[in-house]
């Protein structure tokens, strides 16, 4: 009888130890990337330089509310320094409002972590959110970049 006692507290310790598990376990964690130049900014920048370029690139896991972005960005060979970078809200071709502050003022290399709503995920899922980063001569934008996400 003691066996099965504690065959039962066993089994019950695995039990709960697998329900506890199981909600982190069912979050979905998906990349997210775009490659930023000024060919793709809109509207279109002034003075760019020609080997101005950039990536950004991170990962979000979905939780209730939202999720959780960690991101990297990078660039090079802007007109000045970068003031600010932000992901906003806009199909490839057309400006949108921000929606995530990423940095102001940048360093190529940087990385953060932010919270992003829900709207901000379906933003990012459907192909309608960029990253770009503003220079004080190109301040509504210097290079941009469509970002993708893949689960």
């Amino acid at each position: 009888m003691k066996k099965l006692g504690s065959l039962v507290v066993a089994v019950s310790a695995v039990a709960l130890v697998v329900a506890a598990l199981a909600p982190a376990a069912a979050r979905a964690t998906y990349t997210v990337s775009a490659t930023l130049t000024g060919a793709k900014e809109v509207p279109k920048p002034k003075g760019v330089p020609a080997g101005a370029t950039g990536s950004f690139s991170g990962k979000y896991v979905e939780n209730k509310t939202g999720g959780t972005l960690t991101w990297k960005l990078t660039y090079s060979h802007l007109s000045g320094k970068a003031i600010a970078a932000h992901i906003h809200s806009g199909k490839p071709g057309v400006a949108g409002a921000v929606i995530v502050p990423l940095c102001g003022p940048c360093k190529s290399g940087q990385t953060g972590k932010t919270h992003i709503t829900k709207s901000v995920i379906d933003a990012l899922e459907g192909g309608r959110a960029y990253v770009n980063v503003h220079t004080p001569k190109n301040q509504a934008g210097e290079i941009r970049g469509q970002v993708a996400a893949k689960g």
